[in-house]
């Protein structure tokens, strides 16, 4: 008699079926944020392109329609020499407060991570103060000091060498007026700078600094070839941070050349559109400046925003 051994059948397999996900859902979840920046700034764009094509002027302001012009602004922007003065000037004063505020922010941050926990609390007390006044409040202040009668600067200058300096007009030399606009402009943006580099260089693994030190490693060498790199990507967001924020200064400028400064000489982008519109009512004009300016900034934007694209894909 034989007998038949039947070998258990396994279950059938059971697919396991993912949920279906709405292809709508991410947009639908975005739609506030999305109609709010829509609002407060696509719409002021889409604005600012039309009036760029228009001769609006304060006419237009009360009512009366504006009239269809085509490129005529844009050829007379790109055709004045004052719009090309203000804009080389604008990036020259770009790049010295850029390479000094990085500079100097780095140092700040090189030196919070050998100092003691005291001293640490200290400087970033005296960080925070300069970081949290407002640029209006510290631009007025800086003013006084370098007032032309009553002036801090003036007065020990005037004690340590003599009537020389008596009533000396700092703002109204457009070089001297740029080395105040820099330091201001410096001393509230080195904060942030210093910072943010000493929140990235705190994660750097001590074994690879000590064992950079036990191979011979000179503090510079260390700094150049493991900090540097270590930090790359946060220099790059904040080098391209600072270009922009730099290069549409608005309050600092303004405000010293309302103290004492001479406008024709020391206009930057953001004041030179402000006074084409505001102060002398070529909205059209002062549009088509903007347009060329946000093109620029977003010139300036595109290698930050092609690097953040490629992290996320890595």
């Amino acid at each position: 008699m034989s007998t038949t051994l039947l070998e258990p059948t396994a279950p059938p397999r059971q697919e396991i079926r993912q949920p279906r996900r709405n292809p709508f859902l991410p947009w639908l979840l975005l739609s506030a944020t999305m109609v709010v920046l829509g609002l407060l700034t696509g719409y002021p764009v889409l604005r600012l392109v039309v009036m760029s094509f228009q001769e609006y002027e304060r006419a237009q302001l009360m009512g009366q329609p504006a009239e269809w012009v085509g490129l005529d602004n844009y050829a007379t922007v790109l055709t004045d020499e004052g719009f090309w003065t203000v804009l080389l000037r604008s990036f020259v004063l770009m790049v010295v407060l850029v390479v000094i505020t990085m500079v100097l922010g780095m140092l700040v941050a090189l030196l919070m991570i050998r100092i003691g926990k005291g001293l640490r609390l200290l400087v970033s007390i005296g960080l925070l103060l300069a970081w949290a006044m407002p640029s209006l409040s510290a631009t007025t202040v800086w003013g006084w000091v370098f007032d032309t009668q009553y002036g801090v600067v003036n007065n020990v200058l005037t004690a340590l060498t003599g009537d020389r300096w008596f009533g000396y007009s700092w703002l109204l030399n457009p070089l001297s007026f740029f080395v105040i606009l820099t330091c201001i402009v410096v001393w509230g943006a080195v904060p942030f700078v210093a910072f943010t580099l000493y929140a990235g260089l705190t994660q750097i693994p001590e074994e690879v600094m000590e064992a950079a030190q036990l191979d011979g490693a000179s503090a510079f060498q260390r700094f150049r070839l493991i900090q540097v790199p270590y930090v790359r990507g946060i220099i790059t967001v904040l080098v391209v941070l600072s270009m922009i924020w730099d290069l549409k200064l608005f309050t600092q400028v303004f405000v010293l050349q309302d103290i004492g400064g001479d406008r024709d000489l020391t206009n930057t982008i953001g004041v030179y559109i402000y006074q084409q519109g505001m102060a002398q009512g070529h909205y059209g004009l002062a549009s088509a400046i903007g347009v060329i300016f946000v093109i620029v900034m977003l010139a300036i934007a595109y290698p930050y925003v092609r690097r953040t694209l490629r992290e996320e894909e890595l």
